[in-house]
C-alpha cells in the first residue's frame, strides 16, 4: 500500500477544513445522526476521490470527529475532538467567531500538524493558541482561547492514520 500520508493529502486535508466549519459562509451537510451537526468536502485528485466528514454534537460543550476516505468506504484518516467553553456567558456564536478566523489559517504555521489552526492568532481580544505532539500519522493536540488572561476555551484533539 502506498503511503497515503504525502503533500496531496496534506493539501486536501488542509482544503476541506477550510470548506467547512472553519468557513462561516459554507452551509452544513444533512445531519449524519440524531443531533448531529455535519460538513462534508469532497474532491478528485490524480484519480481519486477524496472524502471528508466532519461530525459533530453540542455547542459550547461539544465532542466530534473528522474522517477522510480515499477511493473506498474505508477510512485512512481521522481525528476526535472535544472542546469546552468555561464562560457559561459566551453563546456558541462568540466562539465560533473567536475560533474560525484561526481554523482558515490551518496549514500556514509549519510548527504545527495542520489539524486545527495555528500556533497563535490575536484577533478581536482573544487570544487562539494550538500545540500539537506526534505526527500527521498519530498526534495529540490541545487548542486554547483565552480573553484578557482568562482561559474561556479548551480542546483536545488526537488522531492519525487508520488501518
Amino acid at each position: 500500500m502506498e503511503n497515503i500520508v504525502n503533500d496531496t493529502f496534506i493539501d486536501f486535508l488542509i482544503k476541506a477544513k477550510k470548506s467547512t466549519y472553519a468557513n462561516s459562509t459554507i452551509e452544513k451537510a444533512k445531519s449524519s445522526r440524531v443531533g448531529s451537526s455535519d460538513y462534508h468536502y469532497e474532491e478528485k485528485i490524480d484519480n481519486k476521490k477524496y472524502i471528508y466528514h466532519d461530525t459533530y454534537f453540542g455547542g459550547t460543550k461539544f465532542i466530534g470527529e473528522e474522517i477522510v476516505y480515499c477511493d473506498s468506504k474505508k477510512p485512512i484518516w481521522g481525528m476526535n475532538y472535544y472542546g469546552v467553553t468555561f464562560d457559561d456567558t459566551l453563546r456558541e456564536e462568540t466562539m465560533d467567531n473567536a475560533l474560525r478566523p484561526a481554523l482558515m489559517k490551518v496549514g500556514e504555521d509549519k510548527n504545527v500538524i495542520p489539524v486545527r489552526g495555528i500556533s497563535k492568532l490575536k484577533n478581536n481580544g482573544y487570544i487562539y493558541t494550538f500545540k500539537t505532539t506526534g505526527t500527521i500519522e498519530n498526534f495529540d493536540g490541545i487548542e486554547q482561547i483565552y480573553k484578557e488572561d482568562n482561559l474561556i476555551y479548551e480542546l483536545h484533539c488526537s488522531g492519525g492514520l487508520i488501518k
